[in-house]
């Protein structure tokens, strides 16, 4: 099978095709591998590419599928995986000079059972450093570029995880989603992307921004894609306390999944100032395919997103100040050369470790926690984060899903958002609600704007609903061939 048939197939049908032999896990990895050689360069969606462990993977993955003893739906499929995910022998760093070197000695629960399904892990992907940002441009390994368009950025904190399916580089990758770091460069790039129910995946092994908003997911090209690899992932997990029971996916069920009868909301705040008009056009257009085929649309007000924005930074950064705090150049990661005293090695290790957005962050979070600030900021954002939920829980009495837009923008020009980092958290206005207060959201491509630049809808279900969210998505992916199509021009 050659290298353009293989990038026509979803990950699904390529694990079809490695069952009835007609390829091969090796053959399909090494695709994969000289593709990422050809054209990761110009992208930089990787930042470790595990070539001699993928090929042994992949062999010992066609070896088990001929003996019977793998017989899942994506045995032998190669998969990406984000640069905060942690791999055993290779390089977890997190986009950061503070874990340049870092080998974990285990794996995270989500690649234990990847490897167990037979999956073929390629390498690590890009990201904003620590997770923190929406442009994958405050990675130490330098930006990632959006393959739909060379100034553009492909949307973060998982832009290398959306780069590498946009730029078929891998069919299926993981990424983390805190405040939209799935959806957001899911829909920059023109792929799906699940941000699932909190707790459905376990974060051992992820290494922490927000421990409270933080949640693994997929993202590929194909709804059917991502639902599959949900099923592998999720699931209590005794090393993560705050995981919990769940029900796999019937993915005949999402296959075949019929709108006529449901009840869809749309806030109207997600559609007002701010939200450029192809991409509230695009989805708009989008909600139409629902009601044409049965589905009742109604727009409602919800204004607790106003207070989105400063209760979703307040919360992370305040999370993010403690969990960073830990890095100190003691026990792994950037040390200085040539310090004695052991309150320069603090300085030092944090100061030369630490890139500025991420510093950015831990102030902030230091300062709302500060004591003669704690009750003015922190202790209102958790005091709005019950009124977001009770908000969240009203419009589910009433809708099987909320549909908005993913961000307001589409993809924005490298750069844009660097120099001005206020408007670089405003962008996140449509997306951290759902991280909040733990719900499931799906982004799914619905269209382009004016300039040929992919824009993506959102679709929020409440707790456990990602059944209904996947079946909505796949719907709508049947009739429309936007996650089909592939960047029209190179990156050079």
């Amino acid at each position: 099978m050659t290298i353009e048939e293989i990038k026509t197939l979803s990950a699904l049908e390529i694990g079809r095709a490695i069952r009835e032999g007609r390829t091969s896990s090796q053959e399909v990895t090494r695709a994969m591998l000289d593709l990422i050689k050809e054209k990761n360069a110009d992208v930089n969606a990787y930042t470790y590419v595990a070539e001699e462990e993928a090929m042994a993977q992949a062999k010992q993955a066609d070896e088990d599928i001929q003996a019977g003893k793998l017989t899942g739906d994506l045995a032998g499929v190669p998969i990406a995986i984000k640069d905060n995910i942690c791999t055993k022998g290779m390089i977890t760093s997190c986009g950061s000079k503070m874990l340049y070197n870092f080998l974990p000695p285990y794996d995270a629960t989500v690649i234990r059972k990847l490897r167990d399904a037979g999956m073929v892990i390629l390498g690590k992907t890009n990201m904003d450093e620590f997770a923190m940002g929406s442009t994958t441009e405050t990675s130490y390994y330098g930006p990632t570029l959006n393959p739909w368009g060379e100034d553009r950025v492909p949307g973060g904190s998982s832009g290398g995880s959306a780069a590498a399916v946009a730029a078929d580089l891998a069919t299926v990758s993981l990424g983390s989603d805190t405040g939209g770091s799935i959806r957001q460069p899911a829909s920059f790039c023109g792929v799906t992307g699940l941000k699932p129910t909190y707790g459905t995946v376990s974060r051992y092994g992820l290494v922490a921004f927000a421990s409270s908003l933080d949640q693994i997911g997929p993202i590929g090209r194909d709804v059917n894609d991502v639902a599959a690899v949900y099923n592998l992932i999720c699931g209590i997990d005794e090393k993560d306390q705050t995981s919990t029971e769940t029900k796999q996916l019937d993915l005949e069920a999402v296959k075949n999944f019929d709108v006529k009868g449901m009840k869809i909301g749309l806030p109207e705040e997600y559609f007002g100032e701010g939200i450029e008009k192809d991409v509230k056009d695009v989805v708009m257009q989008a909600v139409k395919f629902y009601e044409d085929h049965g589905a009742t649309v109604e727009t409602f007000p919800m204004p607790i997103v106003d207070y989105a924005i400063p209760t979703y930074y307040i919360i992370a950064c305040a999370e993010a100040c403690s969990n960073l705090s830990r890095y100190d150049g003691i026990k792994y990661g950037y040390r200085p050369d040539g310090v004695d005293d052991l309150m320069e090695l603090y300085i030092r290790s944090r100061s030369e470790g630490f890139g500025m957005e991420v510093k950015r962050r831990i102030m902030l979070g230091n300062f709302v926690l500060s004591s003669g600030y704690y009750d003015a900021y922190y202790n209102k954002a958790l005091q709005a984060k019950a009124l977001i939920k009770k908000a969240f829980d009203e419009a589910f009495e009433k809708y099987d899903v909320v549909i908005g837009p993913v961000a307001p923008t589409t993809a924005l020009k490298c750069g844009e958002s660097l120099s001005d980092p206020l408007k670089m958290y405003l962008g996140d206005i449509c997306t951290v609600l759902i991280n909040i207060v733990g719900l499931p959201a799906i982004s799914v491509p619905a269209g382009f704007d004016s300039k040929g630049l992919p824009v993506g809808m959102q679709l929020i279900g409440k707790h456990y609903s990602e059944q209904t969210l996947c079946g909505a998505a796949a719907a709508f992916q049947r009739e429309n061939d936007c996650h089909r199509r592939h960047a029209d021009k190179e990156v050079k």
